[in-house]
């Protein structure tokens, strides 16, 4: 996926441009390293085109600044910064999971070292904040206070995830809490920021947030299910990585606790140790689908995405920006991508 429906050129632009604005403020390797994760240059440094990810966390934020009858321009320091802390968890998540590769290239670990990457995450979670700080007012405080929670929370799912590695008997309602702060907490941010910068009523930030909160819950069972079931060429990782990688995603779970016979099995399999053959890891992915894994998540981000448009449609809002930010939360769901 290379981009997200009704986010303009000239919105991607302006967002490109103060992106690049920012990381001119690291130090010249750590700029070298960030550039690389962002897409933007090769190895070497040398420009490259068409490596940037989907920026959908900045188009959402500034559709919320227009949701609040602000112009886009309201919400630009919050949409680069939220992208940036998205950046940030992407470039320490890989060196977490063993990820060697970052939208069809090499990981920047792999590339720099994990040092190096762990200090471009910082730097850019940094600057983030720097960003939001420089502006002027009590709406970038609270701008401010709203993207360091997120974070947080975002650093309290990963944990989790984490720790969820080396349990067998994660939970359900376990898994849900550590999706709702891992990817939830980020996207509800990122649908609010610009309504926060826009000093917008409490209102129309709260349900700007909880319609982001409820698509970060779709876009991660999406995502969960692309991690087994999806394609190298849309994910941009080799095929079944989640579950080469042990994790406790959500299908994974729901057939865990299902209580059949192919939950017992799976439940066999994944205490074994890694690394598994690529047979053992094809017999797993049957038997996730088997127990009802797949189909549960499938049912659940259809009904998330839902919930996120009721959200949406109870919210007082342009109806043209109500239809931007519904196509975009069906667009980046779709199975497809």
């Amino acid at each position: 996926m290379t981009g997200v429906p009704l986010a303009t050129a000239a919105g991607r632009a302006l967002v490109d441009e103060a992106m690049r604005a920012a990381i001119e403020r690291l130090d010249p390797w750590t700029r070298r390293v960030t550039a690389y994760h962002l897409g933007w240059v090769d190895a070497d440094g040398r420009p490259v085109t068409g490596g940037g990810g989907k920026a959908l966390r900045p188009a959402l934020a500034l559709l919320s600044a227009r949701a609040a009858g602000a112009a886009p321009e309201t919400a630009l320091p919050g949409a680069v910064a939220v992208e940036l802390v998205h950046a940030f968890s992407l470039l320490h998540d890989d060196i977490m999971d063993g990820d060697r590769t970052r939208r069809h290239r090499p990981a920047a670990w792999t590339v720099f070292g994990p040092s190096a990457a762990i200090l471009g995450g910082d730097a850019l979670m940094t600057i983030a904040i720097e960003l939001l700080l420089d502006e002027d007012g009590p709406a970038a405080q609270r701008a401010a206070r709203v993207l360091t929670e997120a974070t947080r929370r975002l650093i309290a799912g990963q944990a989790r995830d984490l720790d969820f590695e080396s349990r067998d008997d994660v939970s359900l309602d376990e898994c849900l809490a550590m999706v709702a702060d891992k990817t939830g907490a980020l996207l509800a941010c990122s649908c609010a920021i610009g309504a926060t910068l826009a000093d917008a009523p409490p209102a129309l930030v709260d349900a700007l947030d909880r319609f982001g909160a409820e698509l970060g819950m779709a876009f991660q069972l999406v995502d969960d299910l692309l991690g087994i079931w999806g394609s190298p060429d849309t994910t941009g990782k080799p095929v079944l990585s989640d579950l080469r990688a042990r994790k406790k995603s959500l299908p994974v779970v729901a057939a865990l606790a299902a209580g059949t016979a192919e939950s017992r099995r799976l439940a066999e399999l994944y205490a074994r140790p890694a690394p598994r053959p690529e047979d053992e890891l094809r017999e797993t992915a049957r038997l996730i689908e088997a127990a009802g894994g797949r189909a549960w998540a499938e049912a659940q981000a259809a009904h998330r995405l839902e919930q996120a448009e009721t959200r949406l449609g109870r919210a007082r809002m342009d109806d043209g920006v109500r239809a931007e930010l519904r196509d975009i939360a069906r667009f980046v769901t779709a199975r497809d991508h």
